[in-house]
């Protein structure tokens, strides 16, 4: 019986499946980490996708006058597109406001420079007055956009004549509509800032309300609106209040209040509202950035570049261009009429000190700086004027030099408004579907010989007694009519399409 028991005991039992062996705490941590690893790497590519570092534009300029943008430069200056660059990035972006309510006018126009390996941006106003060497009567820097029809034409003709002022072409340019500024302000829940002026101003023709109280509160999208385009009160009582320095007061105010929105877009709350500012990008910008591009500078700037620097506002410098006053008659309103002009030293070291991102310094010759001339005539620091009548003093009628200068508006076929009324004071001609300015000049015929003749008083008199009409460059007839009680002779603008004369100035 005993041996039966130990027969049992001898007895194995029955072989179990073997199970699969565990993971070793060294084969979960690689497990883990492989894991983690390639998260980074979708982490790394889906950031790259996000944020795309913009190309600068290379190469050297191509013979000729065509430059890398398409633009023709005539006889002007040929402004600078490549060259040794200060620092590795450094990018200038030419920014430019639309205001649709003012019939498509670029009032705003902002030159940026931003070093971001130095991680430090300058952003100059160039006031709406500025005088520039154009064919054209008028030569106000804000009516060369559609003076060519607005569009790509205008544009590449405004560029062409921000980078002669300049003397090099910026990299890239955003054009705005004025609307997404309020549009991101009520995206943000509204701007803090200090009103510097009650703002009283009713414009039925453009639609513009115009009613702010002086002091510092938070605005709405309406009210930043409102506070950008204020320029002037209406006239009440022969008078007009605004500010008292004119357009400089009116880019100091909007230099403020986009200040102010850099600064208050930066915190935190702002972060998470993304989406609505691609919504406002999308319908209100155009750009030849791509949207990638304007990320990966927002997060150079508010991340961090390679080493780690963000920009901070107290690096960013708002100026506006270095300028003085001035006023030249006008041939097709037949007044004086006010400009700022460039001080060019002044704006040559702006240039060279904070503006430009090449190494190599800018020349007076690479810029084209206009002046008016002791007699009024004008020059440019070119040596070249691209209005042969405005080159020569001009015959001013009586009374007329003694009057205020004014400023008149275009509108968005090139006509001259008259701020005050509104109202189309100088009717112009409009060709479409031609490669044609809106506003074509009217070229006089030369007559077969030249001289004065003693009969006409004309400078080109053809001995046949008769003063011939004198076309001058806004397609406005000008024709020499008898002389005043006073001694002077008169003028008689007439409309080039109907021939009627027009009315006279106000």
């Amino acid at each position: 019986m005993a041996e039966n028991i130990g027969k049992r005991l001898e007895k194995k039992e029955p072989k179990q499946t073997k199970k699969p062996g565990r993971l070793t705490k060294q084969q979960k941590w690689l497990l883990a980490a492989a894991i983690v690893l390639a998260a980074v790497l979708l982490a790394v590519v889906a950031w790259k996708s996000v944020f795309v570092k913009p190309e600068l534009p290379g190469g050297t300029k191509p013979d000729g006058t065509q430059t890398e943008n398409g633009i023709d430069y005539g006889d002007g200056v040929q402004p600078r597109v490549s060259g040794q660059r200060k620092s590795e990035d450094d990018y200038t972006v030419l920014i430019l406001g639309r205001d649709t309510g003012g019939g498509g006018n670029t009032d705003t126009m902002l030159l940026a420079s931003y070093d971001i390996t130095n991680q430090k941006a300058t952003v100059m106003s160039i006031p709406r007055d500025t005088m520039v060497n154009v064919p054209w009567d008028i030569k106000r820097i804000n009516s060369v956009y559609n003076y060519y029809g607005g569009g790509e034409k205008g544009i590449k003709a405004l560029y062409k004549e921000i980078s002669q002022l300049v003397g090099f072409e910026p990299d890239y340019q955003v054009i705005v509509e004025w609307e997404a500024v309020g549009k991101i302000v009520d995206a943000m829940g509204g701007v803090y800032f200090d009103v510097p002026r009650d703002m009283n101003y009713e414009d039925p023709v453009q639609d513009l309300s115009i009613h702010q109280t002086k002091g510092y509160r938070l605005l709405s999208g309406d009210d930043a609106m409102q506070v950008l385009r204020y320029r002037h009160d209406n006239r009440k009582n022969g008078k007009m209040l605004g500010y008292p320095d004119g357009d400089l007061g009116r880019i100091k105010t909007q230099q403020g209040l986009l200040k102010a929105m850099i600064e208050q877009l930066m915190s935190l709350k702002n972060i998470t509202k993304v989406n609505e500012f691609i919504k406002v990008f999308n319908e209100n910008v155009e750009t030849d950035l791509s949207f990638q591009n304007m990320l990966w500078f927002a997060k150079q700037a508010f991340l961090g570049n390679d080493s780690g620097a963000k920009l901070d506002t107290a690096q960013v410098n708002f100026v506006t261009m270095p300028n003085k006053n001035v006023s030249c008659y006008s041939r097709t309103v037949g007044n004086m009429q006010s400009y700022v002009t460039p001080i060019a030293s002044e704006l040559l070291e702006l240039v060279n000190s904070e503006l430009s991102p090449f190494v190599e310094p800018s020349t007076m010759s690479d810029l084209d700086i206009m002046s008016v001339n002791s007699d009024g005539s004008v020059s440019s620091t070119t040596g070249h004027v691209e209005d042969s009548k405005a080159a020569a003093a001009p015959v001013i009628s009586s009374g007329k030099k003694d009057e205020p200068a004014k400023d008149y508006d275009m509108d968005s076929n090139g006509n001259l408004i008259d701020p005050d009324t509104g109202e189309v004071i100088a009717p112009s001609e409009t060709e479409t579907g031609s490669d044609t300015p809106a506003t074509e000049p009217t070229t006089p015929q030369e007559p077969e010989t030249g001289g004065s003749d003693a009969s006409t008083g004309g400078e080109n008199g053809s001995g046949s007694g008769e003063t011939p009409e004198e076309p001058d460059n806004s397609g406005i007839i000008v024709v020499p009519t008898e002389p005043t009680e006073s001694g002077g002779s008169g003028t008689q603008t007439t409309d080039p399409v109907t021939g009627e004369p027009l009315p006279p100035e106000a």
